[in-house]
């Protein structure tokens, strides 16, 4: 089994590497072509910055599934099934539509027919929900039309789940990254823990999703150097979308009564893994309750459900307090949580103490991350390797002996050391204070309010 983890990690290397390659050269190219809107009243950036970070996002899918059919252990599937096929027509298309939005902000029912067409596209080349284990009841097959709606569906929900989280520096791309990451232990079970091959495919994809999202996170790392746009947000959601697709709704029926008396029980025993609606919901979890209150929110004030506004998670979590990056970490231990323990709800083995471990973890880190008074800290050893908001302040006293009367000599300067020497007086200095601590968290950009006027203006533009 070594062997096709190793062929997994080459894919997943190969497309973060060809990710994180493209992307420089594709910021500069946005910028030469104007791809930088101007800073809209739901913004939280303070300066234009590039989007179409989602063209090299593209680049990384495309080399992720040229690798992987050279290779011995995955070749088969896309011998065997035209899933990668289907992958790949649907991705272009939701592509294209992103990077004509970054470029010239297209109608949104424009977007969501296009969504739509992406959709049926992949399902008319096979990738489709066929049938549905339902409790109490088994399995129940799906005609054409029922199948196709409820993959049209569930491929729009999680697209529009993605691109609603995409708000913060780093967002999108790393609660996808996380939910891929669930996901992947999900198939990869079912497909070499239990041989089932209709897992391939869905093992494949979010390996790839995994390698995209972590190429372009060092680019889009708070202060972000380029987004990804809708060209990415709308790709990974589509990518994740087929994963789920995949493995939940084309599992053979008759593969389960291996695990079970009949089928009916078999559906029971593998409840958690097999319904394709409760699944991608589960592992998008905070995305999708996002959308749903979005859109409960802009009817309510008699918007349209696709007005823009700053009501979004992420954009509450800067109003009470909390800095960007805070609440970027405090978005991830939350979708952790939720995905993780969806795997543990699911897995009956040896391994669980793996989940376990991690569910316990991102609990862990969202309690000290929702701490009122708590500032994470590197230690001192590590401090040259973080960003300056997470290293101690010399005001705080944390400053080693060794080092404290060598700083301090060298911030008086050498006329004050030798005053100091020679008896006199010196005046009580102020300490100098990087960045501001709220009550929740630092920055290093200064104080500066949450809401700003500009973030109060009319957020329907």
């Amino acid at each position: 089994m070594g062997q096709p983890v190793r062929d997994y990690l080459l894919t997943l290397c190969v497309t973060a590497a060809v990710t994180y390659l493209l992307t420089g050269p594709v910021r500069k190219f946005a910028i030469a072509v104007g791809a930088m809107p101007a800073i809209r009243a739901r913004d939280v950036h303070r300066e234009p910055t590039p989007r179409l970070g989602g063209i090299a996002m593209f680049g990384g899918l495309c080399a992720g599934l040229i690798v992987a059919d050279h290779l011995y252990n995955l070749d088969s599937v896309f011998q065997l099934s035209n899933e990668p096929q289907a992958l790949l027509s649907g991705a272009a298309l939701i592509w294209l539509i992103g990077v004509l939005d970054d470029k010239f902000e297209i109608d949104a029912l424009i977007k969501l027919g296009g969504q739509m067409i992406a959709a049926a596209v992949m399902v008319i080349q096979g990738l489709t929900i066929l049938w549905l284990p339902i409790p109490g009841v088994g399995t129940v097959a799906l005609t054409q039309w029922q199948g196709t709606l409820l993959t049209v569906a569930l491929v729009v929900i999680t697209i529009n789940a993605v691109n609603f989280v995409d708000g913060l520096d780093g967002l999108a791309a790393g609660m996808v990254c996380i939910a891929s990451a669930a996901f992947f232990l999900y198939t990869y079970r079912l497909w070499y823990g239990h041989m089932i091959e209709a897992a391939a495919p869905a093992t494949l994809f979010t390996a790839i999703l995994m390698g995209m999202c972590l190429g372009f996170l060092p680019h889009n790392m708070h202060p972000a150097r380029i987004f990804m746009g809708d060209s990415g947000s709308m790709l990974i959601g589509l990518v994740l979308a087929a994963g789920a697709i995949s493995v939940t709704g084309q599992v053979d029926p008759d593969t389960m009564k291996l695990f079970a008396g009949s089928e009916r029980e078999a559906t029971h025993a593998m409840l958690p893994v097999f319904i394709p609606l409760l699944l991608p919901l589960t592992i998008i979890a905070i995305p999708a309750a996002d959308l749903v209150l979005a859109i409960v929110r802009r009817t309510w004030n008699g918007q349209s459900p696709f007005a823009a506004d700053r009501g979004h998670l992420h954009h509450r979590l800067l109003e009470i307090g909390h800095s960007h990056s805070r609440s970027v970490l405090i978005m991830y231990f939350w979708s952790a949580l939720i995905a993780f323990g969806a795997v543990g709800y699911s897995v009956h083995s040896a391994s669980l103490w793996i989940v376990i471990v991690i569910v316990g973890l991102s609990a862990l880190g969202l309690v000290l991350l929702l701490m009122p008074r708590f500032t994470p800290r590197a230690p001192y050893w590590a401090e040259r390797f973080v960003p300056p908001r997470y290293r101690r302040r010399r005001s705080e006293g944390e400053v080693p002996e060794a080092e404290s009367s060598s700083a301090h000599e060298a911030q008086q300067g050498p006329l004050e050391t030798q005053m100091g020497q020679e008896g006199y007086e010196l005046p009580e200095r102020v300490p100098v204070v990087v960045g501001v601590s709220g009550v929740n968290g630092a920055t290093a950009i200064g104080p500066r309010s949450r809401i700003s006027d500009r973030d109060k203006a009319d957020s329907s533009r």
